[in-house]
């Protein structure tokens, strides 16, 4: 096995050659995109669009997700994007604006304040603790009210006394949403509930608050839902030290009907309008990089696409769709509601948390990548994030050239510039699901772990323009690549990603000789080795699709090379 693994070694380096020698040969237009879009794209646009979103509480359908929705329809306008009469081929840039009647009312805080009573200082208010009210929380007759507060501890959780809750307010440590159900299902007032997973660093950052919701089956009812921060969940504890603790809360909340927002903007393709590349950016959660930042950079990404279109610097052959609304849901109805539209969906990618300045955060720039061998077995530099992955298995892979296209886009990026780019295997849970559940490659550009991720530290100044025009220079990048490729441009696609699956292959087999030598059998090494292999083999064979002119006799012969240099590969 050995002997194997340096045979293959040596092949790899010959292999990387070949495909360095068949990327300078069909240079392309990929390069030229870079100063064009470093040049337009105006970092500082971007940043005040993420000003203006982040000082709004969003969830769908109150007024301050609406309200971001309106802001960004206006900058579509400026752009020169014209409202759809019959539909998207009405021009060149057109945009609409979908509503839909929301289900339930849509909530919106106000303002709120708990105090211990006896002391000056608030327990917590509004003003600095923005996340202190869970989504659904009900009011407080105005002038607030004052009651004991009593506390339950896991014991007293799972066997609660009915007549010690009654008309007091619930404190507990664990999800708000269980102690909430049990607080009202006994006749408390309300609850208020500690939780914060430990990559917060929540007895460092002791005012931080994750935000969360409670289910209320009556949406109109006036319980109360509170979230603590480290240092008021300690301060109340050592206060229930002393004796009976009464607190005054004063808290003001909206509900309301509404509607659900959606946005939706094209640069229509000039020869395949029908084919297309779609972005989506999801309008609520209340933070700055969390989803402000997403919603900004996706703005300016489509401001810029407006202004080369129309100095005719870039025009698509396929469209280039731009997408605000909520979080999987909008971009699930999207490919849903149309099929025959969902036809033509080829890429999908997915801006969220996008603007993070990492060295305030602690995050760094991620590419969630599709499900590759590396969410089987996660070694060498393939890392989860705090986040967390289930281990997939071989039949869950999604073979596709997309992964390493976009991440080739984004260190191109980061070249001259020092931006630091990098992956994870897949974990989930935005809005790249609901492409790749419709069997569409879809990936997610974002940044993990925060130690402010949900919290209410998760402000402006966590947000760094350089890495939202990093972020959408990047993305741009990658889709004027793939909406206006010619045979050129997909030679030197090919080429490059066969020179990714041959790093790939040599960083498995350092691995394996790694493995094997720790005691791990050496058929199991060789087998992921294979797995991998058939992996970029697929993923190359579906490069038939990136020429907007179709597949060639030449681009045929090219991916056939490049598998078959994979193959070489791994032959014993």
């Amino acid at each position: 096995m050995i002997r194997y693994m340096k045979k293959i070694l040596i092949c790899t380096v010959l292999a990387l050659y070949t495909s360095f020698a068949w990327s300078q040969k069909n240079a392309n237009t990929i390069d030229n995109y870079y100063p064009l879009l470093q040049k337009t794209f105006v970092e500082g646009d971007a940043f005040k669009t993420v000003a203006f979103v982040e000082k709004r509480w969003r969830v769908p359908g109150n007024s301050g997700f609406n309200e971001s929705i309106l802001e960004v329809e206006k900058i579509l306008q400026k752009a020169g994007y014209k409202k759809e009469v019959k539909g998207e081929a009405d021009g060149a840039l057109t945009y609409r604006l979908e509503t839909r009647e929301l289900k339930q009312p849509a909530w919106e805080p106000v303002d709120a304040t708990v105090r211990i009573e006896g002391e000056q200082t608030p327990l917590l208010k509004f003003a600095t603790n923005r996340n202190m009210l869970a989504i659904n929380c009900g009011s407080t007759p105005k002038g607030g009210i004052t009651a004991e507060v009593v506390y339950l501890d896991k014991a007293a959780l799972k066997n609660p006394d009915a007549n010690a809750i009654k008309d007091k307010i619930v404190f507990a440590e664990g999800s708000i949403g269980m102690v909430y159900q049990l607080a009202i299902k006994n006749g408390a007032l309300g609850a208020m509930s500690y939780s914060m997973p430990a990559y917060t660093q929540p007895e460092k950052y002791i005012n931080s608050i994750q935000f969360s919701r409670v289910s209320n089956p009556d949406t109109l009812s006036n319980k109360l839902a509170i979230l603590l921060s480290y240092a008021a969940k300690e301060r109340l504890k050592v206060a229930l030290q002393k004796g009976v603790v009464k607190l005054h809360v004063d808290v003001a909340t909206k509900m309301y009907t509404s509607k659900e927002l959606t946005l939706v903007a094209n640069a229509r393709g000039r020869n395949k309008p029908d084919e297309r590349f779609v972005f989506s950016a999801h309008v609520q959660e209340p933070g700055a990089n969390d989803n402000a930042s997403g919603v900004g950079t996706l703005a300016e990404m489509a401001r810029v696409t407006a202004q080369l279109v129309g100095q005719k610097k870039f025009e698509p052959a396929r469209t280039i769709t731009f997408l605000w609304g909520v979080e999987i849901s909008s971009t699930a109805r999207y490919i849903k509601e149309d099929t025959e539209r969902a036809k033509g969906i080829k890429w999908g990618m997915s801006l969220d948390m996008v603007g993070e300045d990492v060295s305030k955060t602690g995050g760094s720039f991620l590419i969630e990548k599709m499900p590759d061998p590396s969410a089987i077995w996660t070694r060498g530099e393939d890392k989860h994030t705090e986040w967390g992955g289930d281990v997939l298995k071989e039949s869950d892979m999604f073979p596709h050239y997309f992964n390493d296209l976009v991440l080739n886009r984004c260190k191109q990026q980061g070249k001259d510039n020092g931006w630091v780019v990098k992956s994870n295997p897949f974990e989930g849970g935005s809005d790249h699901t609901p492409f790749l559940q419709a069997k569409i490659p879809g990936l997610l550009m974002w940044h993990f772990t925060d130690v402010f991720y949900h919290t209410d530290a998760d402000r402006l100044e966590m947000v760094s323009p350089q890495e939202l025009k990093n972020t959408g220079v990047s993305a741009l990048a990658t889709a004027y690549t793939l909406t206006d490729a010619n045979q050129p441009t997909t030679l030197a696609l090919i080429a490059e990603l066969e020179k990714n699956a041959t790093d790939r292959l040599q960083t498995e087999y350092k691995l394996g000789l790694q493995a094997i030598k720790a005691g791990t059998p050496a058929a199991d090494e060789k087998h992921k080795i294979e797995v991998w292999a058939k992996w970029y083999t697929d993923a190359i064979g579906k490069m038939t699709d990136i020429n907007v002119e179709g597949v060639t006799p030449a681009i045929t012969s090219r991916i056939a090379s490049a598998q078959q240099s994979i193959i070489i590969l791994t032959q014993n």
